[in-house]
């Protein structure tokens, strides 16, 4: 394993395999960075005091990494769900986010709307919604809902919301969607601020008066230095301001309704 992790820092750092595969084992061995960019630099090939950090760094996350990898596939593998395709995803995923993602479907959850929706049967109406098409929308609620009438589903618009329920986790769990949505929303997404309360009073509160620059302010998520993003924050703790997200919101759903099996779930 130490092998491999070598030579995908060796890729990212621009050194050898061998340079990292020595100086991590330094490092295990409890040498300091300082001595071993001073007094080893033989063994490592003359590795620098920033690449040596680098390489602790990273081959610390890749062993977190890799620990968290044995725990989602053990986890997967014991509830029988595990897949040739969902075990290559699983290998493949180089970052943690990218593996909690695979793994949101399959993790242990509370109970959720969805659950309870499961649980009184509405699990195939939420498959037949993803597989009607028909364009007379309120022929297709009724027709659909019908068969899934009980004393705990009553009526068309509760059986309606408990499929909505499920489609709506299912498409949450979906790691494809996830990182797309991730993606997206920091290329394209703004964080708007506007004072809490009017500016004139603002001007006499102490604490609000800290925050008038963000009175009515809005800046791109990808442009946002961290120390803008303390105050805001601070600011919206301290009850000064209200923070929002704004996205193209209708483009991302329009995305996933064309990514998943054909549906009917745009018109419902």
């Amino acid at each position: 394993m130490l092998e491999k992790m070598s030579q995908y820092i060796a890729a990212e750092l621009g050194v050898n395999p061998w340079q990292v595969k020595v100086a991590v084992e330094l490092l295990d061995e409890g040498n300091t960075v300082p001595f071993i960019a001073r007094y080893r630099k033989e063994k490592t090939g003359e590795l620098k005091d920033e690449q040596l950090r680098e390489i602790e760094e990273r081959i610390k996350y890749l062993r977190n990494l890799e620990q968290r990898r044995e725990e989602i596939v053990r986890s997967i593998t014991e509830q029988e769900k595990m897949t040739p395709e969902l075990a290559t995803a699983i290998e493949g995923a180089m970052k943690l986010q990218e593996l909690e993602d695979l793994y949101l479907p399959y993790r242990p959850k509370k109970r959720t709307r969805a659950s309870i929706a499961r649980e009184r049967g509405l699990e195939s109406l939420a498959q037949l919604m993803l597989a009607d098409t028909t364009e007379d929308t309120t022929s297709t609620i009724e027709s659909l809902t019908a068969p899934f009438i009980t004393e705990e589903v009553p009526d068309s618009e509760a059986a309606l919301q408990g499929a909505m329920d499920i489609v709506a986790e299912d498409v949450s769990d979906r790691a494809d969607f996830r990182a797309y949505l991730r993606d997206a929303i920091w290329r394209q997404g703004k964080v708007k601020t506007v004072m809490v309360g009017d500016e004139e009073t603002a001007e006499t509160d102490e604490v609000r008066q800290v925050f008038l620059k963000y009175a009515d302010y809005e800046e791109p998520i990808h442009q946002l230095p961290s120390h803008r993003i303390l105050a805001i924050n601070r600011g919206e703790k301290l009850g000064a301001l209200k923070v929002t997200l704004t996205a193209p919101d209708e483009k991302y759903i329009e995305y996933m309704v064309k990514a998943m099996p054909e549906t009917g779930v745009a018109a419902l």
